[in-house]
């Protein structure tokens, strides 16, 4: 369990907890509506339209070797920063060959659609970092040394493996949703070891100094690690009596986040009509884990949204209430980067 141990819950849905997002290239974003009026997730309705082609006001664009992308703005006028570590959509042509799985299926480990979602940071002043490889090539929210000696060949470990290398979702995962094999066999570990260099050093690299240049701008930073969880996720997890909860945040049971940041963050989604559970069934992994220091100053909340709010999860296609959900997202968004400004001038004091 969390906490004593460091690892995330194992439980029966974590086979189909599976997380990325669609890669949006820099000439598909397009400008977001203005998201100064609030709106409910109520009685949500309306069509989801083609990714248009312009670009964002006022802010820059860049993409880093292509391990991942970055959205900035002009000026950070928050200490929120948001990312989206499984939002790879950029499947290599060797990857695709060895595994036995077609792109429909291994992309059930996406989070999908998750950076278009957020890709209004930028125009509320906050920093945003999404990944370019799906979670199926390499997991982000693993650690580097969570090997799995079923997936690599000539990998051995003495130690005991944690339940999420042996349910097969290690930093190389062996299985996607459902449990269903990647590979043939296994795989080299020179593999392995080539793309935590070329994918999951780098992102990590860009994670750790944006959120210390974030702390010293503003004496903290504040990490909302955003995913998506399949619909089913918490058939398993509902307690008896409570409504089924569209967001869940993992705070790893206080250990990443402050309590006030936490419920701040939760009182957003509220706001706007999401039912907001806490640490169940998923608390947090790696992520939150490695950056959320409260003590030193910086937050990691990990955001979950249900997926069937915005998407068909069978054809992993945008659902009619797509634009609504993310018109909605995006005043959230705004209430969490104006928690971030409050929060900043709290540190300051």
């Amino acid at each position: 369990m969390v906490g004593d141990t460091g690892i995330e819950p194992v439980t029966p849905s974590m086979s189909t907890k599976c997380s990325t997002a669609e890669l949006i290239t820099l000439k598909g974003v397009r400008e977001h509506p203005s998201t100064s009026s609030r709106c409910s997730i109520k009685g949500m309705s309306g069509g989801f339209k083609s990714f248009g082609t312009g670009n964002f006001q006022s802010i820059t664009l860049s993409m880093t070797a292509d391990a991942y992308s970055e959205r900035l703005p002009k000026a950070v006028t928050t200490s929120v920063v948001f990312a989206s570590p499984h939002s790879g959509r950029s499947y290599p042509p060797k990857f695709m060959a060895e595994s036995i799985l077609d792109e429909l299926t291994l992309r059930s480990s996406e989070d999908a659609f998750i950076d278009d979602l957020i890709d209004s940071a930028p125009n509320l002043g906050a920093q945003s970092l999404l990944a370019t490889y799906p979670r199926a090539y390499v997991d982000l929210n693993r650690a580097a040394t969570e090997l799995d000696p079923a997936v690599l060949a000539g990998f051995r470990r003495a130690i005991i493996i944690n339940p999420r290398i042996a349910s097969g979702l290690g930093v190389i995962p062996r299985v996607v949703s459902n449990g269903r094999a990647i590979y043939y066999g296994k795989i080299p570990l020179a593999e392995g070891k080539k793309r935590l260099e070329a994918v999951w050093h780098p992102y990590h690299n860009r994670l750790d100094a944006m959120l210390k240049q974030t702390k010293q701008q503003f004496g903290q930073a504040i990490l909302v690690d955003c995913h998506s969880m399949p619909h089913e996720a918490l058939d398993l997890h509902r307690p008896a009596g409570h409504p089924r909860p569209d967001i869940v945040l993992g705070d790893r049971f206080g250990s990443s986040a402050s309590n006030d940041i936490v419920e701040g963050i939760a009182a957003a989604f509220q706001a706007a009509g999401f039912v907001v559970s806490r640490n169940a069934p998923f608390a947090g992994a790696y992520i939150c884990q490695r950056y959320g220091k409260p003590t030193r100053g910086i937050h990691a909340v990990q955001i979950e949204i249900d997926r069937a709010l915005y998407m068909d999860e069978r054809t992993i296609t945008p659902n009619p209430n797509y634009d609504r959900f993310k018109q909605v997202l995006a005043g959230v968004m705004a209430d969490i980067a104006e928690l971030g400004r409050a929060q900043a001038r709290l540190a300051a004091e």
